[in-house]
């Protein structure tokens, strides 16, 4: 996205980069959760899926995650839970 100036996208970078950056660091939190339980491996082709999307509130907890293919996940994307 361009930006009018430097303090323009200073603005964007505090409003929004904050918030990816912590839904992120939550999303690696639960890979490597997952991997040391044994559940993924690296390089596995596996997506850890919160059931309850992180950016709608949801945790990391034990019941809310679980390790399904890529292309399971990347179907549902932040869809309401049915």
């Amino acid at each position: 996205m361009p930006y009018k100036d430097k303090a323009d996208k200073a603005a964007h970078d505090k409003e929004y980069g904050k918030k990816t950056k912590d839904l992120r660091v939550k999303r690696n939190k639960a890979r490597r959760e997952a991997i040391r339980e044994g559940r993924a491996s690296k390089g596995d082709g596996t997506h850890v899926d919160h059931e309850i999307p992180l950016s709608k509130g949801g945790g990391n907890g034990d019941g809310n995650t679980r390790v399904v293919s890529a292309k399971t996940n990347l179907k549902k994307y932040n869809k309401d839970k049915a």
